[in-house]
């Protein structure tokens, strides 16, 4: 079937789960998540696979394994595929692509590219014009001051400061969301992330660190 949105009551959905995480509440609506949330949500991927890979939608349920919070599961649906990430929930629509957590190698890149001056510059003009597109360059953490070898006062210190790097998008509750808008919308992000997305793979790359441990 042919994406065609999210109806508003996905959206209830969500907010009646944020309320009452319990199986109950999950179990009661199950057929409906299955229908009007992760359904689109699939058809939105089938749609999107052609010009950015292939993706999956993570499971609904948390790891609460190591977390205080024990809530079962969770507040959104969210999906992951080569070129970004989506994100589904009361608060509206999101999207991101980049390198949202690095390695301890690719982190070692990453700085050193940020700290020479042809591609330090280079990602700093990409920021910028992700920026004038209101879109949100950020990562999954900051440290508070620069990294240990590099200057405090360095040009680029904001950059250096970051432990992975994104571009991201947050569209708040509107009707289009239960329309094929949200793909255009979500299509034209990540067309436009693609750059930074570039960058990263050229200067940092995969994780040779990871990739043995794996072995």
């Amino acid at each position: 079937m042919a994406f065609h949105g999210w109806p508003a009551e996905a959206l209830e959905f969500f907010e009646g789960l944020e309320v009452d995480n319990s199986k109950t509440y999950w179990t009661e609506h199950k057929a409906f998540y299955d229908g009007q949330v992760l359904q689109p949500m699939q058809e939105l991927l089938t749609e999107l696979a052609p010009q950015f890979g292939e993706g999956r939608v993570f499971r609904p349920y948390r790891d609460v394994r190591f977390s205080a919070d024990k809530s079962p599961y969770k507040t959104n649906i969210a999906a992951h595929l080569p070129a970004g990430y989506l994100s589904l929930s009361a608060r509206g629509l999101a999207a991101g692509r980049g390198m949202y957590v690095m390695a301890t190698d690719q982190l070692e890149r990453y700085r050193r590219a940020v700290d020479a001056e042809r591609t330090g510059q280079e990602l700093v003009a990409l920021a910028a014009a992700l920026r004038r597109k209101k879109i949100e360059v950020t990562g999954h953490e900051m440290l508070k001051s620069a990294p240990r070898g590099y200057a405090k006062d360095h040009p680029r210190v904001e950059l250096l400061r970051h432990k992975g790097v994104v571009a991201w998008k947050e569209w708040p509750v509107a009707a289009w969301l239960g329309t094929k808008a949200a793909k255009e919308r979500i299509a034209q992000f990540l067309a436009e992330a693609a750059a930074l997305d570039e960058w990263l793979q050229r200067h940092v790359g995969p994780s040779t660190v990871e990739a043995a441990a794996a072995r």
